[in-house]
């Protein structure tokens, strides 16, 4: 079988993140393991927890509202850059670098980890300058992809949206699954395989459980 073939056989699996969300982060891991051990492949997009939050952002926590009018910004616009002018498959990568370094390290969302995430993916250190462009470029860009992936789910949620083709063609999509630590193997299979028969069911909304515990990164 040629390899476009085998390409083409994998079920494409939509996933939206902001690169500032640890639980994004943590749920992007998961679904790569699960690459490795089911017929899927991840395309990636932004959305932006700016965005979503902008016209509330008096309403939120004072700890917030600093980091979702400020600090937030800065990663999705060098990603979109990045995106509007390298291509789609460089999203990606740029996002596990720049989550490697803004979790995994502990930098946090800087214009230095930034700038460093650009270059251990070989990109060009002058996307850095979109970071604190107000007037920013590609913001149609940013807000067309964000709203593609909240729509999907409603303004109640945020990130990450995942998306997956449904037995009658149309797309499935589901805020999460929020899990820490990232599964691995055959636990990251099987926690797919139930995630896409509960989201497939008719009239299925939501389900919760206890929370414990933050985001886990010992494992990544």
């Amino acid at each position: 079988m040629s390899e476009t073939a085998t390409t083409s056989a994998k079920t494409p699996v939509d996933f939206w993140f902001d690169p500032l969300c640890p639980w994004a982060w943590m749920t992007s891991r998961w679904v790569l393991e699960v690459e490795k051990v089911r017929d899927i492949e991840v395309r990636w997009h932004i959305m932006s927890l700016a965005v979503l939050n902008e016209n509330r952002i008096d309403e939120l926590p004072e700890e917030y509202r600093e980091m979702l009018a400020t600090k937030a910004w800065k990663p999705v616009r060098v990603v979109t850059a990045a995106w509007q002018k390298h291509g789609d498959d460089v999203v990606g990568p740029l996002y596990t670098a720049l989550g490697t370094r803004i979790h995994n390290q502990g930098e946090g969302p800087t214009v230095e980890a930034i700038a460093g995430a650009l270059a251990d993916v070989g990109l060009p250190a002058d996307l850095i300058d979109y970071a604190d462009q107000e007037d920013f470029e590609f913001d149609a860009e940013l807000r067309a992809s964000h709203k593609e992936g909240i729509d999907k789910v409603g303004q109640e949620v945020g990130t990450p949206v995942v998306a997956v083709p449904g037995a009658d063609g149309e797309q499935i999509a589901f805020f999460g699954p929020v899990v820490t630590p990232t599964p691995k193997g055959e636990d990251a299979a099987r926690l797919w395989d139930g995630t896409l028969a509960v989201a497939s069911v008719p009239g299925f909304y939501e389900i919760k459980r206890t929370r414990t515990a933050g985001p886990d990164f010992s494992n990544l």
